[in-house]
């Protein structure tokens, strides 16, 4: 896939490129712990039509680690970078969890650079409680283990395929193993992103010093899509009574749980092609799919 290489001041950024250069375009925003490549599954089905654009945040895949500069301010710079030197006029975004909550960043004090907006999973009150983050919630024991694991099987130089064998066999945080409830191209891709990641990424949330992305106050300024996992499952970070409470605030937005699913939405094998279909579905009755 070709790729772009930007500065956002002394950071480099890593941002695929894919389908027609003259064609409206979409950005693609990955989780915490994941990259671009979460997304490759869903380019075939939106490059007939658009230019889709997949960003790599800082400290993840082939974009720069930066130390201690794992902000809420940091991952919006970096969206709005690609917006401003790749997409060149407004872009439909889409992100999962991380990059949901930055999509709803983008959507409240950026609309201008936006068509519309689709937030899968997003933490919507991640940040600035002084708290670890995600208190209760099952992804707190993964990131643990995962601050904790990444730097030690990076420097073991195990390979992705070793890897993905290995994570197949774990449990997932929303239950099952990862082999049972997820596509395999889904645990591929979770190896890969695991072997760039900068690990620090997640010291913000543990710690609770990350500051909060949104204001409750703000409405989201595009067309938008909250799309939540099943909030009866451990890993669910969307929080239906939240995502309606900006819903009643915002102009065109709706809201959509998916019954059963966990976090990893695009990911598992029951839910993918559900979001797969309200995501281009949400895009066609706002007339952005032409």
């Amino acid at each position: 896939m070709p790729v772009v290489k930007i500065r956002n001041g002394s950071i480099e950024l890593n941002v695929t490129d894919d389908g027609p250069p003259s064609a409206p375009p979409i950005l693609l925003m990955h989780g915490i712990t994941s990259y671009s490549g979460t997304w490759n599954w869903l380019v075939p089905d939106l490059t007939e039509r658009f230019r889709v654009l997949g960003l790599d945040f800082r400290g993840h895949g082939n974009s720069d680690r930066t130390g201690d500069q794992y902000s809420s301010s940091g991952y919006v710079s970096d969206a709005l970078a690609v917006l401003e030197q790749v997409a060149g006029q407004p872009a439909i975004v889409i992100g999962h969890s991380l990059g949901g909550v930055t999509t709803a960043a983008l959507a409240q004090r950026h609309p201008d650079l936006l068509r519309a907006a689709i937030m899968e999973d997003p933490p919507l009150g991640l940040g600035g409680s002084g708290k670890p983050a995600l208190e209760g919630n099952s992804l707190l024991a993964t990131f643990k283990l995962m601050r904790e694991s990444v730097p030690q099987l990076q420097a073991s130089g195990i390979t992705v395929d070793a890897l993905a064998g290995i994570l197949a066999g774990a449990p997932s945080a929303s239950g099952g193993t990862f082999g049972d409830s997820l596509h395999s191209d889904g645990i591929e891709q979770m190896a890969e992103s695991m072997l760039r990641l900068d690990a620090s990424v997640l010291d913000p949330v543990l710690t609770g010093d990350i500051e909060a992305f949104l204001d409750p106050a703000l409405p989201f300024a595009v067309p938008s899509l909250v799309v939540c996992a099943d909030p009866v499952k451990p890993d669910a970070v969307a929080s239906p009574e939240s995502a309606h409470t900006f819903a009643d605030i915002s102009p065109a937005t709706e809201v959509f749980v998916i019954e059963g699913a966990g976090h990893l939405i695009h990911d598992e094998l029951a839910s993918r092609d559900t979001f797969r279909n309200a995501a281009l579905d949400f895009l066609d009755r706002h007339g952005l799919m032409s």
